[in-house]
């Protein structure tokens, strides 16, 4: 089975001064290295640090996973040049795109789940305590109210949040720590 870990905890502008960080998280699976929305953070060495106290390093990271197209979530996609870049239009190496499948592998599924950005997808990862679903911004984070300002189409949002709640035994919003489902 897959492990997942959040490598930098994110949060919301309204709890940090106006600052904004989304939850960059690490998926192993398999000998593949994952890092999902590598997002905005004051300082890339602080990523560089949780990767090595995972016991990697920028060149070992196989793929780039990215949630949905915000800057926040993608800014630092640059950070990884030898990784294949996954999003909502394919796997991206170098100048060559080819398309992904549901079941990415074993472990790990994606799902599409607009609604907050047109380009939104979840990753549904299996792991020995369940099924975790790293989402982006469907969630932002723990307890979040059912509006977002953001989002471009919440009817779709709404059927997204359902999708994932149904299907995750633990999610990893876009903007806070890891929380099981009710």
């Amino acid at each position: 089975m897959a492990e997942v870990r959040i490598l930098v905890q994110g949060y919301i502008s309204d709890e940090a001064d106006g600052r904004t960080q989304c939850t960059i998280t690490l998926i192993r699976d398999k000998g593949m290295n994952i890092v999902v929305d590598p997002g905005t953070i004051k300082d890339r060495q602080i990523l560089i640090d949780a990767l090595k106290k995972e016991g990697l390093s920028i060149g070992d990271i196989n793929y780039v996973f990215i949630s949905h197209s915000h800057m926040d979530h993608y800014r630092n996609i640059g950070m990884f040049p030898n990784a294949k870049v996954l999003d909502f239009y394919g796997i991206w190496e170098k100048d060559e795109v080819s398309e992904w499948n549901e079941n990415f592998s074993e472990d790990i599924k994606i799902i599409k789940t607009p609604g907050h950005d047109m380009t939104g997808i979840t990753f549904l990862v299996k792991t020995d305590k369940g099924i975790v679903a790293i989402v982006g911004d469907v969630f932002w984070k723990k307890n979040l109210p059912e509006k977002d300002p953001y989002a471009n189409d919440i009817e779709k949002l709404k059927k997204s949040r359902q999708l994932v709640l149904e299907k995750a035994d633990f999610i990893i919003p876009g903007h806070g720590d890891i929380y099981e489902v009710d």
